[in-house]
């Protein structure tokens, strides 16, 4: 009997204690793609699931969204639009900070990566408490796009970040919850 995807991702990832601040466990989804199945079996299921939803496009969060963003975007035979760190991207870009479980955070898209009333999908690795996806999701309204949707490798519902994010999109997708 083979594993689900949800299984075969939590043996995967290590839990680290008290980073990068005590009392903080850090999900670690590195040993992941140590496995190459695995991470073909999670585009698969991205893929699977987003390809008859109309993406125009996937918008992948630095710098862990791009590993499964990127490859989700071939695979839809869409652009990938790259969300950085302030400073990070060359040309005119919008700006948004937001607060993160552990500090705030500034990020940034270019302003022509997006065409107005563009379908959006929105990929990160984790949904925490959300403050990211959202800062993202205000940078796409702020580009004249649509949110169509949220696609993450894991969830940590006990944050809620799914019901901060649900203003935006209830489109929400995740392989695997904690």
């Amino acid at each position: 009997m083979s594993k689900s995807l949800d299984s075969r991702i939590k043996e995967a990832i290590i839990t680290v204690q008290d980073f990068p601040k005590p009392g903080i466990q850090y999900k670690d989804i590195a040993p992941i793609f140590l496995d190459s199945a695995l991470s073909n079996a999670m585009v698969d299921s991205l893929t699977e699931h987003y390809k008859l939803q109309h993406v125009d496009a996937v918008l992948g969060l630095e710098s862990r969204g791009f590993l499964i963003g990127m490859p989700l975007a071939l695979k839809l035979g869409v652009p990938f639009i790259l969300i950085r760190k302030k400073g990070k991207l060359p040309r005119e870009t919008h700006v948004e900070t937001y607060d993160l479980e552990y500090g705030n955070a500034t990020i940034e898209m270019q302003k022509d990566a997006l065409k107005n009333g563009q379908r959006v999908l929105i990929h990160d690795d984790v949904l925490a408490t959300g403050g990211t996806a959202s800062a993202a999701s205000r940078l796409v309204k702020k580009a004249g796009a649509e949110i169509m949707g949220y696609s993450f490798l894991i969830e940590l519902g006990f944050l809620d970040g799914r019901k901060t994010i649900s203003q935006f999109s209830h489109n929400i997708f995740t392989l695997a919850t904690y």
